[in-house]
């Protein structure tokens, strides 16, 4: 679990964000949302220790990582995995080096348990057999699968994902989304996604932070952001006429007057 505790942030004078808080829990997906400039980035680079808050607390599990300093801080680190949103691979190292390196960096292990654990985290992403390939040979959604193998190679207890469907068509967002959500149950994860794709947030957002020119504006679940009253969410996530459609049909469905061959649930996926 994370806790977020009244963070403030500012650069040179302007708030950037303002007395946030928030509960993240192991298990589930949990998604920051927000227009561009909200300050949702900034909460997430504040969250991982990227940036000082200038007041306020990060907590995980209890411990609190915002004062800590040195060892223990990079004890923390140790835990957190990271997929970035233009995955970050480095371009000339073979897929295989590339998921290694975390293990380099952090553990003493010998080069066939790493191979071991490498493989591993390749078939759990399902991309067996790319080993040798380097990312220019990759397309974009395998390039966020390995970038996704490598964030749990350690095993880490938070995952942390900056846009992961950045750049990917619908068909490919899905699969990323599938396989957070399928590796965050799987290991117990506390996942943090900072988005903007509202396919994710349906069907992935198990906890939804809403961010609002750097203040918490709302939160909630999946179920629950179809049937908001704050008209400054229903204006960002019904910007889509397919959405604004998708809540009249759910709003129908709850009083019994869905059409018998129209299925609210699988238009939604």
């Amino acid at each position: 679990m994370i806790e977020v505790k009244n963070i403030h942030k500012s650069f040179n004078g302007k708030v950037i964000i303002e007395d946030v808080s928030a509960v993240m829990k192991a298990g589930q997906c949990n998604l920051i949302i927000g227009a561009s400039g909200s300050g949702k980035t900034v909460l997430m680079k504040c969250m991982v220790g990227l940036f000082e808050p200038d007041s306020g607390e990060v907590l995980y599990h209890g411990q609190n990582f915002t004062a800590m300093k040195g060892h223990d801080k990079t004890e923390i680190r140790k835990e957190i995995g990271m997929l970035f949103q233009g995955s970050a691979l480095f371009d000339s190292l073979r897929v295989e080096q590339n998921i290694m390196f975390p293990l380099s960096m952090f553990t003493d292990w010998h080069y066939r348990k790493k191979l071991d654990r490498v493989n591993e985290v390749l078939a759990r992403v399902n991309l067996p057999d790319v080993n040798r390939k380097y990312p220019a040979e990759l397309s974009g959604g395998m390039k966020k699968r390995v970038a996704l193998a490598r964030a749990i190679v350690l095993n880490p207890k938070y995952l942390f994902c900056d846009e992961p469907n950045s750049g990917l068509d619908p068909q490919t967002s899905l699969v990323i989304d599938k396989l957070i959500r399928e590796i965050t149950v799987e290991y117990n994860i506390t996942t943090v996604v900072n988005t903007h794709d509202m396919n994710s947030v349906m069907e992935i957002g198990n906890y939804i932070l809403y961010m609002y020119k750097g203040e918490k504006e709302w939160e909630g679940n999946n179920k629950e952001i179809i049937f908001s009253k704050n008209q400054r969410l229903n204006d960002f996530i019904f910007a889509s006429e397919f959405l604004q459609d998708a809540k009249d049909m759910r709003m129908l469905e709850q009083k019994g007057k869905l059409p018998e061959d129209r299925n609210m649930d699988d238009m939604l996926k």
